[in-house]
Formats: structure tokens, C-alpha cells, sequence
């Protein structure tokens, strides 16, 4: 029962939007009708300043990382803090709280996988900012890294569960960041070709 419940939690918890919340608080719009229409820190930074963006970063990844930690501390077997990080995960892509209209999960997915296995967390983070940094494209340094990360996880931590995980959690994103696929795609044919 009690990983059952840890999942419950988890699920829970990552279904807390923080972006929603925090726009809320400081009276701002909900994001989900402006911009990209995604709730998360890069669609508020669009319209909420650097600061609001942020703290919904850090709200994301910390409600994804803190269910994994207590996780560990209840149950530190390698399948169940597998299961409750993508219970998290799930929880912030569809979160019941708000008609299963979640966000595209970068920051939340790092914060579970650095509860989980933080070798892994750090080999991602610095994936993506030295994409992002080169490229000057943020959704193309997440993309790498959601590309690299069952790879790290095979060589930095060699569990089988923990391996299954990051799978499940890339092909999740890439399919969340289709649209930003697209983009990027487009504008790599505009650039080869610019009569087309």
C-alpha cells in the first residue's frame, strides 16, 4: 500500500500547476489563454517577467524532485522511486486539477529524474544549456536533452527501472514538444532553402 500511496502523492503534487497558482497570485493571467497557451515558465516569461517565470521553474521542478526525495526516504527501492517520478511527471503533464491541461514537462521531468538519479540530472542540465546557449534555442536544448537522457541513464546508472524511466519521460517530451519540432524544422528548411 505504501507505494501505491507514494504514487498517489506524487501524481497529486505534480498536478499543482505552478504556474496557474502563481499567476494567480500576482494577478496575472491564466496562461493557458495567452501566448503558446502552455503552462509553464517560458509561456509566462512571455507575458510575466523574468522573476514570475522563475519562480514557476522552480515551483515545477521542485514539485517533481520532492515527492522522489520523500520517495527514497520511505522506500528506497530502485522500482518504486521509478514509479512515483513518473507519477510526478504524469501529474504535471496531466494534472487533475485542471481538466488534465498540463504543461510540457521540461523543468518537472528534470526535477524527477535529479531526485532519482542526480548524475543523470547533471549530465541533462548541462546538456541543455550548452544546446540552448549554442543554438540560442531553448526547446532544441530541452529536445537534445530529452534525446541524451536514457542514454545517460544507461551509462550513469546502469538500472534497468531507472533506464525504462527516462524512455517513458523523452518520448513523452518529444511528443509534448512536436509543435516546437515543427518549428524548428520549418526554419532549418527556410534557412537551406530560402525560396521555399
Amino acid at each position: 500500500m505504501i507505494p501505491i500511496a507514494l504514487c498517489l502523492l506524487a501524481y497529486f503534487f505534480g498536478s499543482i500547476s505552478s504556474a496557474i497558482v502563481l499567476c494567480r497570485l500576482s494577478g496575472r493571467p491564466d496562461p493557458r489563454t495567452l501566448g503558446s497557451g502552455n503552462p509553464g515558465a517560458t509561456n509566462v516569461l512571455r507575458f510575466g517577467g523574468r522573476r514570475l517565470a522563475a519562480l514557476v521553474l522552480v515551483g515545477d521542478m521542485l514539485k517533481g524532485l520532492l515527492p522522489v526525495l520523500f520517495a527514497s526516504w520511505i522506500d528506497g527501492t530502485t522500482s518504486v522511486i521509478a514509479a512515483v517520478a513518473l507519477s510526478g511527471f504524469l501529474g504535471h503533464l496531466y494534472p487533475i486539477f485542471f481538466g488534465f491541461r498540463g504543461g510540457k514537462g521540461v523543468a518537472t521531468g528534470f526535477g524527477v529524474i535529479l531526485g532519482a538519479m542526480w548524475p543523470v540530472g547533471l549530465a541533462l542540465l548541462a546538456t541543455w544549456i550548452i544546446v540552448a546557449a549554442v543554438s540560442r534555442i531553448s526547446s532544441l536544448g530541452a529536445l537534445t536533452a530529452a534525446i541524451a537522457a536514457p542514454f545517460y541513464a544507461w551509462y550513469l546508472s546502469q538500472h534497468p527501472q531507472y533506464v525504462i524511466l527516462t524512455l517513458i519521460i523523452s518520448t513523452l517530451l518529444i511528443w509534448r514538444h512536436r509543435t516546437n519540432i515543427q518549428q524548428l524544422l520549418a526554419g532549418a528548411a527556410d534557412k537551406t532553402n530560402p525560396s521555399s
